[in-house]
């Protein structure tokens, strides 16, 4: 059976973890690459808009553009930068897909049966239980953001992770009826403590950019995790008929 996980997160890990970088790229570096200009002092917010060029420059500036953009592109730093979030993207989905077939191999020793639609809503389950709980206290922070304590927020998301992640196996799995209070408890027990939090805000981006980047890496959350479960549910079921 341990080679059956090992095998099952490996594969299903690095599938999810291009995907993850894939959509990385398509919809979220962009808005990081935005918030970090705001964080650097390139742009501030409130200042306005700036003058339009005229119009016998739109070309030569059109021009400037296409040139510094092939430059960006073909920058060391920003070549090693994406290089680096594929591998730490695929490292990081890896370590998720074992975490899953190891409930898989849990979910099978009680008799439960786990194939690929099982593991859509295993991963959808990941899901809410690292990504959308957690957000409900400490949203997506975008570069530029103030935040509480790490430790605190540290010590808070794992609570919730674990809360969250056991209230789902018990809605799913558990045999008594006890089982719903004590889950619904269990999810709600974290946000009634609250997460840290600080006195005040005063991050130099602008809201809207922070809020398009919460609700697109949980966008991208959402699809790379029921489509990690979606792999490592088929693998664990051939390798079970293998």
């Amino acid at each position: 059976m341990f080679q059956r996980m090992l095998t099952g997160a490996l594969f299903a890990g690095c599938a999810a973890g291009l995907i993850a970088a894939l959509l990385h790229f398509a919809f979220v570096q962009e808005v990081i690459l935005l918030g970090e200009r705001y964080e650097t002092g390139e742009l501030s917010h409130f200042q306005g808009s700036a003058p339009e060029a005229p119009a016998d420059h739109a070309h030569e500036a059109g021009t400037a553009n296409d040139h510094a953009n092939g430059a960006e592109a073909a920058d060391p730093n920003a070549l090693t930068r994406n290089g680096l979030t594929v591998l730490f993207t695929i490292l990081i989905y890896v370590s998720y897909t074992g975490l899953l077939v190891a409930g898989f191999g849990l979910a099978e020793t009680l008799g439960k049966r786990i194939g690929a639609v099982e593991g859509i809503l295993w991963g959808i389950a990941g899901f809410v239980s690292f990504q959308l709980a957690p957000a409900l206290g400490l949203p997506p922070e975008l570069p530029g953001t103030v935040a509480a304590d790490l430790g605190d927020r540290q010590v808070w998301w794992w609570g919730t992770v674990a809360l969250t992640g056991t209230a789902l196996a018990l809605l799913a799995y558990g045999h008594h009826a006890w089982k719903y209070p004590l889950a619904v408890g269990m999810l709600a027990l974290p946000h009634i403590i609250g997460a840290p939090s600080i006195d005040e805000y005063y991050g130099v981006a602008p809201p809207e950019v922070g809020a398009m980047f919460s609700a697109r890496v949980l966008g991208v959350g959402l699809v790379v995790w029921a489509v990690l479960g979606w792999f490592a549910g088929q693998l664990w079921e051939r390798s079970r008929t293998a």
